[in-house]
């Protein structure tokens, strides 16, 4: 172990556009060329975990000098043997120049540091990238660009497409935990919280993300420009998904897992809060090992281990199981059929023609499996199929996956700050129901986000709904739970739709209607995972 830390603070890192990025530079006391850990990002290089989130800071388990928000810890990092490179991104603390959060810009900028600090001195030319939510988004962007001196990344907790991920779910606007997210974390560092800039100055060197997630609500080449094309990702990863992040960044590092061209990659699943497990002594361990391999040459039989590691619940509790694809290929896909007459979900078709409907936009419906007999266990993305009416041309669909005990109380999981959430989650706004055949499978359907479809009142229309993948053991006497809303449903946590801008009331007011049997086939496709 190395005893202390060099600390080096506002190194300058040139970029191609001739703009200067101010890092801070941590490495072991003793001279050599180290492997380098980077992380590029928002949220102030010199501001102390403690002071950025002080209630967090008292969950963690992770303590030091120079611990930051969601970044590797150089009291931890830096005795084992690896440089720490935390960049300021442009526009945020010492890095001057217009803020433009995950775009394509900061993409090149970041691609430029890695370069950078791949031919210090003090480097060995092996960079790893490591880092949570946006530190872990932003990764995707730039190993799209495949810098040469990228050798491996972690993305812990990283959304992967900005509309479908992050803004705009099924097209309705996400709007309160970007409001929060933005107004709390992102404007008080913008160029440093020492700085005395009037808030004119600083508006005028930033993109107006507000305005740009409000007006822009297709899938348009505004979105487009900040989603990384993942089939040029060829470096070693390893994605790390959360079960009780649907709402940000679950669907992102599985479908980041999935569309990577690299050779070897792996999916961990966990649970708990959004930074908890990150610093646990679990959480580092497996950081450590799958950095020990690729940046130091360890021979530690990483290539050996199965590509999905997979936290599983089972109410609140959990257990692990290695596979090795995703989906698994023994699911049993198994359709519940919604029943209006019953409110009852059943294998069986109902027979008779029936709908149910509630008023917008507070109503909603839940329809109930029959107690599980046995302990079953759900492990996968879901889909909702639905025959829907409206008596306005719009329709939004909120769609929640509820785990409900013998005596009726649902079980919930833990979400991002500790809240409580459901099993998972959909959405879809039903004038974007237009599928992409290509990239559409009868597990994951794709919305193609790209023209409005406005309904005809009282016409029935199908419509598939995402719902993202989940794990949940069902057990004996617990029933499942398919809320329909037209609003949040419960356990929605801080993922919100209530923008009055997106969410008009005069225009998603009225009737509701959900058809079920006869020709209107209405069902929940539901991945089933026997036992081996």
């Amino acid at each position: 172990m190395i005893d202390d830390v060099i600390f080096e603070q506002d190194v300058a890192i040139p970029v191609r556009d001739g703009a200067l990025l101010s890092a801070n530079v941590y490495r072991p006391n003793i001279a050599g060329g180290y492997p380098v850990i980077m992380t590029c990002g928002p949220y102030g290089k010199d501001l102390h975990f403690r002071d950025f989130n002080p209630m967090a800071y008292t969950q963690i388990a992770e303590h030091g000098r120079y611990l930051n928000w969601e970044t590797p810890n150089p009291d931890w990092w830096v005795p084992r043997g690896y440089v720490v490179v935390r960049v300021d991104q442009c526009g945020i603390g010492s890095s001057p120049g217009t803020l433009d959060l995950l775009s394509r810009q900061q993409g090149e900028d970041f691609y430029d540091a890695i370069e950078w600090a791949a031919n210090q001195s003090w480097s060995n030319g092996k960079i790893g990238l490591l880092g949570i939510s946006y530190y872990a988004a932003i990764q995707w962007q730039v190993a799209a660009m495949q810098p040469p001196h990228l050798v491996a990344m972690i993305a812990w907790e990283g959304f992967v497409d900005l509309y479908r991920d992050a803004i705009r779910h099924g097209g309705i606007y996400s709007n309160t935990f970007i409001a929060a997210w933005y107004a709390r974390q992102i404007l008080p560092v913008q160029h440093g919280v020492t700085q005395n800039f009037s808030q004119e100055t600083l508006a005028a060197n930033r993109t107006n993300i507000a305005e740009a997630y409000k007006t822009h609500v297709l899938d348009d080449e505004y979105y487009q420009a900040y989603t990384p094309d993942l089939s040029q990702i060829v470096t070693p990863l390893l994605s790390v998904a959360n079960w009780g992040g649907a709402g940000l960044h679950l669907r992102g590092n599985i479908e980041g897992y999935l569309g990577a061209s690299s050779e070897y990659k792996w999916l961990r699943t966990i649970v708990g809060n959004h930074y908890v497990p990150f610093y646990s002594e679990e959480g580092r361990a497996i950081q450590e090992r799958f950095f020990g391999y690729w940046l130091k040459g360890h021979d530690n039989g990483l290539l050996a281990e199965p590509r999905l590691q997979l936290a599983l619940r089972r109410g609140t509790n959990v257990f692990w199981r290695n596979e090795n694809e995703w989906p698994l290929a023994r699911t049993r896909w198994t359709r519940f059929y919604l029943d209006a007459v019953s409110y009852h979900l059943s294998e069986q078709v109902p027979n008779i023609e029936a709908n149910v409907s509630y008023a917008a936009p507070q109503g909603g419906v839940t329809f109930l499996a029959e107690p599980f007999t046995v302990d079953t266990e759900v492990l996968g993305p879901l889909v909702l199929r639905l025959w829907v009416s409206s008596s306005t041309d719009d329709l939004d669909l909120f769609v929640t996956i509820r785990n409900l005990d013998a005596s009726g109380n649902e079980i919930y999981g833990i979400g991002s700050i500790g809240d409580r959430v459901s099993v998972t989650k959909g959405w879809l706004r039903v004038s974007q129901r237009k599928l992409d055949p290509q990239r559409s499978t009868q597990y994951r359907p794709y919305h193609s986000h790209d023209e409005i479809q406005k309904v005809v009142p009282d016409q029935v229309v199908p419509v598939d709904i995402e719902i993202w993948p989940t794990s949940m053991v069902f057990e004996v006497g617990h029933r499942l739970a398919l809320d329909i809303e037209a609003h949040d449903g419960d356990g929605s946590g801080m993922f919100l739709h209530n923008d009055l801008h997106d969410r008009s009331p005069g225009n998603l007011t009225g009737t509701n209607t959900i058809s079920t049997g006869g020709d209107y086939h209405s069902f929940l496709l539901v991945p089933v995972i026997p036992e081996r």
